[in-house]
């Protein structure tokens, strides 16, 4: 028996490297697995399918109501339920480093339509679904960047502080409905790409924590399955920081 038997995850970004690894520990856990993305979903529906737990991919466009309106749906319809969202979706890996004067207006409405406007939009298609229920988790992914102001990174530094406050409001409007809603701040995980143009950032920020290893996928799993399960029934509008111990709040 899992802990999040019958239960139902969205995860948007499903697709990427960290949203499958919190896919594959909702499945593991005994969760149906909603693997929402903006690229194809296939190969992470297909792996989750094969190792016989319950999956389905949906194309979604967090930064857009009518395409996150049609994710619940979706949702819906194959499942009946929602019980657990987590916005882990954002304009991260491309995103222009520099001075802050030099962000084209157009980056800056990209990072925060994608990385505020998403997680809102999604909150609200499946609020109702939710709120019905009388009970559900909101998850959402923010950032380490958050706490260190990271220079050269402004418009997604901001865009991920927004989320803290986000989940804070958020957590105080829906308390009553049974709902809770948390935050879970990853520190630098790389993979080939981030290794490729941030060369050396992965052995700065190792040298900080006091684990001093590189963060993977898997590290932020336990995290977020404890506040999606029934154990964090009492835990809400807070934020736990998974950096190995780069810096502690």
């Amino acid at each position: 028996m899992g802990r999040l038997d019958g239960r139902v995850a969205i995860v948007t970004g499903g697709a990427g490297t960290i949203g499958s690894a919190y896919g594959r520990g909702f499945a593991g856990e005994g969760a149906s697995v909603v693997v929402a993305d903006l690229g194809n979903t296939d190969r992470m529906v297909d792996e989750l399918t094969e190792a016989g737990h319950q999956a389905i991919g949906v194309e979604v466009d967090v930064a857009d109501q009518a395409s996150t309106e049609a994710m619940a749906r979706t949702v819906l319809d194959a499942f009946g339920r929602i019980d657990i969202l987590v916005n882990n979706a954002a304009f991260f890996k491309t995103v222009t480093r520099g001075p802050f004067e030099e962000i084209t207006v157009d980056e800056w409405d990209t990072t925060m339509a994608v990385n505020v406007r998403g997680p809102w939009l999604c909150a609200r298609a499946v609020l109702p679904a939710m709120k019905k229920q009388g009970s559900g988790r909101i998850i959402n992914i923010s950032s380490n960047v958050v706490w260190k102001g990271v220079p050269g990174f402004l418009h997604y530094t901001t865009s991920k502080s927004a989320l803290v406050g986000f989940t804070r409001a958020m957590a105080r409007e829906v308390g009553d409905y049974g709902i809770t809603v948390n935050n879970v701040a990853p520190d630098f995980i790389p993979d080939d790409f981030l290794r490729e143009h941030q060369p050396g950032n992965e052995e700065v920020v190792n040298a900080q924590r006091a684990i001093k290893r590189t963060s993977v996928p898997e590290d932020m799993v336990g995290a977020v399955l404890f506040l999606a399960s029934d154990e964090a029934d009492f835990i809400t509008g807070q934020a736990i920081l998974v950096n190995g111990g780069a810096f502690m709040y």
